[in-house]
């Protein structure tokens, strides 16, 4: 007997097959998608394999040529009228999202699904005015021109699934490439939702493709397939490795954006409420940010009143259901997850490390918020990526110190720095390895920006042109000044 290919997620029918060539396409067997909020099986999704690798791409590298001739006016308007079904469904995609992946609902009405939208309407428009003027050599022509480059697979993490998806498949669009979108197996949902909102805008036929499952078992199919010309990743450092060697027998182009150990440095001249704000903000989505700043350096002469304001704030955050206005903080997204962030906790205070807060697991896939002090700069909880509500206070006593100690991970996604100082804030920044620093600020992203990471954080840039120059084959035309036949 066939099965019911559709999933109610609280009234929101989300259909559970793959999305390949304009049509629903199941696979023999399915997984399990669990619910973080209360552990109940929200769906189970078609788990896909080689076949269903090899069919995207195959429907990408056919819908490719003609999607790469469509005008660019065409295709922003097409983005824009994804961005419109988007806004249109947006309490929907909200709700799906929340109960798939944990995080707040309040976040996702507010921030993350009109940031979607915000995704297609900016590379659209940057679209329309990409370009640069053309120039001259020794009297000769140049012209820069981007070309697209054919089918692109796009690889996205469960912790923010549509926002971080879009970031990659709104620019790959804009720019004339066809895309297979991978979602990650612990949130799949909003992927499907947006591959109906895609077709009801009427992106043509194998423009956009989804296809689900588990990590090697479809993953190797689809970057190693000669057929595919650019590869986008966001995930773990090991996964990135097994992709690059992957994509290497085909010279595809890569562009990863992998883990963090972020640091926050706190000077004695800042101004301690923010400082204490910026701080208790990292525990953002349980702690699951790539992008938070993990690492509380603060100077030894205000460490301790910080330490007072930051455990009172941190106490007064709200941890529960993810769906109530109230809370502050949620559910960790997969028992796998929890376990793990368990451990980094456990063997940190079994060498020596003092949890101020937290340090324990609650009911469900809750997490405690955490500090932890008394660390050493080579100890694995400060090395390492936790990807939860865990964040460790060291001091220094200088600039040189502070700068130090922040570089010294194998990491470099990102740093914030708060001080009172505009020429420490400067002089301090251009020391950090980071692809993004935040002055006095967090989580501010321009799209006209670049963002990627440094290090194992992670290998090119994305936003602006940069995305244009990843998504796309730069071309240069130089044409002589003399040399044309004469037309009568």
């Amino acid at each position: 007997m066939a099965r019911e290919p559709e999933a109610v997620i609280d009234g929101v029918a989300v259909d559970t097959r793959h999305w390949i060539g304009g049509e629903r396409v199941d696979s023999a067997e399915t997984f399990a998608d669990l619910s973080p909020v209360d552990g109940r099986v929200l769906a189970e999704i078609a788990r896909g394999t080689a076949r269903e690798a090899a069919a995207a791409v195959a429907a990408a590298k056919a819908a490719f040529p003609a999607w790469a001739a469509t005008p660019t006016a065409e295709r922003a308007r097409l983005l824009h009228a994804i961005a419109d079904g988007v806004e249109k469904r947006l309490e929907e995609l909200a709700q799906v999202e929340t109960l798939d992946n944990g995080a707040l609902l309040r976040s996702h009405r507010r921030g993350v699904m009109p940031r979607v939208a915000h995704n297609f309407r900016f590379f659209a428009d940057w679209l329309l005015g990409l370009g640069h003027e053309d120039f001259e050599t020794r009297g000769h022509r140049n012209h820069v021109s981007w070309d697209p480059a054919g089918p692109s697979v796009l690889i996205t993490p469960w912790n923010a699934p549509l926002m971080l998806a879009t970031w990659k498949i709104a620019p790959a669009l804009a720019a004339g490439d066809t895309v297979v979108l991978k979602p990650a197996e612990w949130s799949p949902l909003t992927a499907s939702l947006l591959a109906d909102i895609a077709a009801e805008a009427g992106l043509p036929a194998g423009v956009f493709n989804v296809v689900q499952g588990y990590g090697a078992e479809i993953g190797d199919a689809l970057t190693s397939n000669p057929d595919v010309r650019r590869i986008s990743f966001t995930g773990s450092v090991p996964t990135a490795k097994r992709i690059a060697a992957s994509a290497a027998a085909n010279l595809t182009p890569l562009s990863l954006e992998l883990g963090g150990k972020s640091p926050l440095l706190v000077f004695a001249d800042a101004d301690l409420d923010l400082a204490v704000q910026l701080a208790v903000e990292q525990y953002d989505n349980a702690g699951q940010v790539c992008l938070a700043a993990t690492r509380l350096l603060v100077e030894e002469s205000v460490a301790e009143e910080f330490t007072r304001r930051f455990v009172e704030r941190a106490a007064a955050l709200n941890q529960g259901d993810p769906r109530d206005e109230a809370t502050d903080i949620g559910p960790n997204i997969h028992a796998k997850q929890l376990d793990k962030i368990d451990g980094f906790v456990r063997r940190a205070v079994d060498t020596g490390a003092r949890a101020v807060i937290g340090g324990h697991r609650k009911d469900g896939l809750y997490y405690a918020p955490t500090l932890l002090t008394d660390v050493a700069q080579d100890s694995e909880i400060v090395q390492e990526e936790v990807f939860g509500p865990v964040l460790t206070l060291q001091t220094f006593t200088s600039e040189d110190e502070a700068v130090t100690l922040a570089n010294d991970t194998r990491f470099g996604l990102a740093a914030t720095l708060v001080t009172g100082d505009p020429d420490r804030a400067e002089r301090v920044s251009a020391q950090l390895v980071a692809g993004t620093v935040w002055v006095n600020c967090f989580f501010v992203r321009d799209l006209k920006a670049p963002f990627g990471g440094s290090r194992e954080s992670g290998v090119g840039r994305e936003g602006g042109d940069w995305s244009f120059d990843f998504y796309c084959d730069v071309k240069n035309t130089v044409t002589a000044p003399k040399g044309w036949h004469s037309h009568g």
